[in-house]
């Protein structure tokens, strides 16, 4: 394994005065500690319900009454929601430093326990799934407690078509620690050891990244580099993991009888294949119109005949260069909430003033950004690596509307809570544009108004046109794995591939960036995720026109759509809103806002 030596890591943006003093979570509302008595009691309290409860219950399913039923039901919830703080607790400490081998035995360890435990409710879905429809209508009509998991029942019956015999599924859920998910903690501890070389320094990942921001061209440049140098580097490692979880998708798909690799995915977002289908290929015959045209006008910004790929998202001439106070950030998010929805407003200043909330940038820390919604039990947390852009003010827009989301759906209880990932973005992405709009409404001068809308432009390619690349690199590669094991360059020659489609012939590339596919972590943790960002954007952008022709009214529906968590699925979910995804006109809408945009940027020359 190639790795550029792990050097103390500079801190450039903790020397910053204006990033000092950023918030850190505390854990401990889940477990004082990993070696907390605590946690250990709830290991052993969940291993000895589980198998009490199969030994309850384990064939014996289809005889139950409703009662009998819902009251197994209310059990089998209990025990997993244990399990979820208990793994909930192990990936955020692990998230906090992947570089320490004792913080990743630990998860490790975690992981085989809870696994091990939660074998012993496997045999529950698998059975339930093989109670005929009619029988269960008739439990259903027998308990209204039992008739309350309806979502969840629902939900679990849409994998029936897809589900292997009681004794493979167990050798699958067993094998699953010591198969992907080990390599998955392989990708996550090789990224977070890798240092990339800049100016004397040793920079994280996310350090780095930071810097193909900078507002001087030479360090972009060099930052491009280096992150290419290091990728390129480390590629046999990148090659073997992504051909061998390629494989065991394959495998695994093949067993459950899913006719392409994108299937298992659109099946647990519960979307139809047509929808992304027709999501997939509106972005992608949008490309001239939206991203093709605006790298060409930002290049003729920048004075350039092309744009290097390192400025793909430079700051324009005319940015505000100044670090953006966390304090500062804050307020910003929250006012912009607060507008639209004074309760929306006073969920997120929860996470502000309980220390739910990890922001600086640490070596060892996982890179990017996430929310996690734990358990019901307790609440979510987020992971920043804030270094005071203004980029950064809307990744913690994003996140923070995550965890409003999930803190609202959170009385749905531990099985129902979760939202399909195509809606699980929808309140990310409209805390950024309730931001946006209101930063925007609040600047009158043309040269910061459209710094802005390019900012927000280029943030909308990012999710959009960007992700469905990403989502046609996947597929592409996928297929290909199918025909034999890829190299390095022949992966690489597919990045570059999609990358010029999509990003259009303004863009200049060179030939350490066909390496830049290693270090996106959706591939590895969550194959084909990436769709759901540009269902989200462009699902918000219809949301928002709705909001902006008839307030009235809206925030409430707003809300209770964000409390529904995953009792309801995107037809149900939109339908209050007079919006429909299957219909064929429904994405050009979303994709005509950044069209619209662009516009404007246009016209202002």
């Amino acid at each position: 394994m190639a790795k550029t030596p792990a050097a103390p890591a500079a801190t450039p943006a903790a020397a910053e005065p204006a990033l000092q003093n950023l918030p850190e979570w505390d854990l401990s509302d889940l477990y004082p500690g990993p070696g907390s008595p605590e946690l250990a009691a709830d290991l052993e309290r969940a291993a000895a319900e589980a198998k009490a409860f199969r030994e309850a219950h384990q064939g014996k399913l289809a005889g139950l009454d409703g009662p009998a039923l819902a009251a197994a039901l209310d059990a089998y919830e209990r025990v997993q929601e244990v399990l979820g703080r208990v793994m909930s607790y192990a990936q955020l400490f692990y998230s906090g430093d992947m570089s320490d081998p004792e913080v990743g035995r630990f998860f490790q360890t975690m992981q085989e326990r809870t696994t091990e435990i939660s074998t012993d409710l496997l045999f529950f879905g698998l059975e339930l799934n093989r109670v005929e429809d009619a029988a269960l209508e008739v439990k259903l009509a027998d308990s209204p407690a039992l008739a309350r998991y309806r979502p969840w029942l629902r939900d679990l019956r849409v994998f029936r078509p897809h589900q292997l015999s009681d004794d493979l599924e167990r050798l699958l859920h067993e094998k699953h620690v010591a198969g992907r998910a080990a390599w998955v903690r392989l990708f996550d501890e090789t990224v977070a050891d890798l240092r990339f070389p800049l100016g004397g320094a040793a920079l994280t990942s996310a350090e780095i990244l930071h810097k193909l921001t900078d507002r001087d061209g030479a360090v972009r440049k060099a930052a491009a580099k280096s992150l290419g140098k290091v990728f390129g580097d480390n590629a046999r490692i990148f090659t073997l993991i992504t051909n061998t979880l390629a494989k065991d998708k394959e495998i695994e798909d093949g067993w459950r009888g899913f006719a392409r690799p994108v299937s298992s995915r659109n099946l647990g977002n519960f979307v139809e294949d047509e929808v992304v289908e027709a999501l997939v290929a509106a972005v992608r015959a949008a490309y001239p119109r939206l991203s093709h045209r605006y790298y060409a006008l930002k290049a003729r910004w920048m004075g350039l005949d092309k744009l290097p790929y390192w400025d793909r998202n430079a700051p324009l001439p005319e940015e505000d260069a100044r670090t953006i106070p966390w304090d500062e950030a804050r307020d910003t998010v929250l006012s912009a909430y607060g507008a639209f929805s004074p309760d929306l407003a006073e969920v997120g200043r929860r996470f502000f003033e309980q220390s739910w909330i990890d922001a600086p940038v640490r070596p060892g820390k996982a890179p990017g950004a996430f929310a996690h919604p734990t358990v019901p039990g307790a609440h979510p947390y987020l992971l920043l690596n804030y270094q005071g852009q203004t980029r950064d003010v809307m990744t913690l827009a994003h996140e923070l509307g995550h965890g409003v989301h999930q803190v609202l759906a959170g009385p749905q209880g531990y099985l129902m809570a979760d939202t399909p990932l195509t809606l699980a973005e929808t309140a990310s992405v409209f805390g950024e544009m309730l931001t946006f709009r209101a930063l925007l409404a609040a600047e009158t001068g043309p040269k910061r108004r459209k710094v802005m809308l390019a900012g927000k432009v280029e943030d909308m390619l990012n999710t959009v046109v960007r992700q469905i690349a990403f989502h046609e690199f996947e597929r592409r590669l996928h297929d290909r794995r199918r025909e034999g094991e890829l190299t390095a360059e022949e992966i690489g020659a597919l990045w570059l591939e999609v990358q010029r489609e999509s990003l259009g012939p303004a863009l200049a590339f060179e030939d350490e960036y066909r390496f830049y596919w290693t270090y996106v972590p959706h591939f590895v943790h969550v194959p084909f995720y990436v769709y759901a960002y540009a269902f989200g954007d462009c699902l918000v952008n219809s949301l928002y026109a709705v909001y902006e022709g008839a307030a009235e009214g809206f925030a409430e529906r707003y809300l209770e759509m964000l409390k529904a968590g995953g009792t309801l699925w995107h037809k149900e979910l939109l339908a209050p809103f007079g919006l429909d995804a299957s219909q064929p006109d429904f994405w050009a809408k979303g994709l005509g806002v950044v069209a619209g945009f662009i516009d404007e940027l246009e016209a202002m020359g």
